[in-house]
């Protein structure tokens, strides 16, 4: 593992004399900008990795601004943060948050920050009235695949990873996801403008999906194309999501006969490890599949994440999965596990986002950040406010403190344990 150390440069200048009757002594440092690349990065515990979306308000319409999304990166930084997935380059937010980290690098040379840049694809008529065709793509995918190969080739020194498509082949997007074929045409795009010398050979390319789209689950994923995207791309992106499963797949969920006894903390302790190994099932899964195609590529989480609220399937009168301190355990869990294993993990995400279930506050979409819309850090965060790391850094003015007041009392006091059968999650 290459150490930061080992990229930056200081070079001291020292005792420049004008001329034999000059006392006058400069002394000049200069700190070369660090420059990673997307294999030194990947799989390194010192450059932490999270899923961004800077949006305030109910509608993308109101895009955050360059002083907001410095603000944002600035949070970031200090909680160990240096690379970020984005998921779309046709909204504003993406190009201004390249700006805005280009301007803090101007502002402090030490000052580093890498994106994964998403481009969106979709398959023709999605999120209209008409039918989607998932067998035809979108017209607009070349615009969006071009806007990303002009970001890529002029923030260069930023951008270290394109992700073709998020979520984009699993077929329970049924809005808009497309063949495997369609995100293999634009990977072979990408990979042929680096051979051509258009884009950077370091430039690392993939597409972001969950585990089932890349082999980990139900065969009827195992296709050609898919055989000829895991080749194609230069590691693979996956998405494993336990907490959406406590409802859809709620076996690994429910309280055991054998622990029926425990405590409520014990009990929802034992539920976040049953969590951490469903996860790591899921990845295992994938990395089998892609070894019996006789395939040996990194795989990375390109998201995972845990609610802290929801009024819908995951709350008290659902799976009970949603609440800060089943939160902040899956994220310490998932971070240890990673970072041990050299796992880059994308996590969802950073900042509450309120846009995604506009007309119901309450949504377990909303409420995925490790600080809330105004600045206050979740549990999981709880030890950094601890250390002072947020000391002089506001969100839109707001001070970032604890959630509950750091009253863990009075956190826990939100939090249930998980059912002990799926006959007890009324729907």
């Amino acid at each position: 593992m290459t150490n930061i150390k080992n990229k930056i440069l200081v070079l001291v200048l020292s005792l420049c004399m004008t001329g034999c009757n000059t006392s006058k002594k400069e002394v000049k440092t200069h700190i070369e900008q660090v420059n990673m690349t997307a294999a030194e990065i990947l799989g390194n515990p010192e450059y932490l990795a999270i899923s961004y979306g800077g949006y305030r308000t109910k509608s993308r319409e109101d895009q955050p601004t360059i002083t907001q999304l410095k603000e944002d990166m600035k949070i970031l930084s200090v909680m160990g943060i240096k690379i970020l997935r984005t998921y779309n380059v046709h909204l504003q937010q993406a190009s201004n948050l390249l700006k805005a980290i280009k301007e803090l690098k101007q502002e402090d040379t030490g000052f580093e920050m890498y994106v994964m840049l998403g481009a969106w694809i979709d398959c023709k008529n999605a999120f209209t009235e008409l039918e989607p065709d998932h067998y035809l793509e979108s017209e607009r995918n070349p615009v969006e695949i071009a806007r990303a190969v002009e970001l890529a080739k002029q923030y260069s020194d930023i951008v270290k990873i394109i992700a073709v498509g998020n979520e984009a082949m699993v077929k329970w997007a049924t809005s808009y996801y497309v063949q495997p074929s369609v995100i293999l045409k634009w990977v072979n795009h990408l990979q042929e403008l680096k051979q051509s010398g258009e884009l950077s050979k370091d430039l690392w390319i993939t597409s972001s999906d969950d585990f089932s789209s890349w082999g980990g689950g139900d065969s009827s994923y195992h296709t050609e194309d898919l055989e000829k995207l895991i080749k194609a791309v230069d590691y693979i992106s996956m998405h494993t999501y336990p907490m959406h499963n406590s409802h859809y797949n709620p076996a690994f969920w429910l309280t055991p006969e054998q622990e029926i006894n425990l405590s409520d903390k014990e009990k929802i302790d034992a539920g976040m490890l049953r969590a951490l190994n469903f996860a790591k099932s899921q990845y295992e899964s994938v990395s089998n599949y892609m070894k019996s195609i006789g395939v040996n590529k990194p795989i990375h989480i390109g998201e995972t994440g845990w609610a802290t609220i929801s009024n819908g399937h995951y709350g008290v009168k659902g799976s009970r999965a949603a609440d800060e301190y089943k939160s902040g355990s899956y994220f310490k869990l998932l971070r240890e596990w990673t970072n041990k294993n050299n796992i880059s993990c994308f996590y969802f995400e950073a900042f509450d986002e309120q846009w995604k279930d506009a007309k119901n506050n309450q949504g377990s979409e909303n409420h995925f950040g490790l600080l809330k819309l105004n600045g206050e850090a979740k549990y999981a965060i709880w030890d950094l406010v601890d250390k002072g790391v947020f000391e002089g850094l506001t969100r839109d003015g707001n001070p970032i403190t604890k959630s509950f007041n750091g009253d863990f009392e009075a956190l826990i006091e939100t939090v249930q344990s998980p059912p002990i059968t799926y006959e007890l999650i009324t729907h």
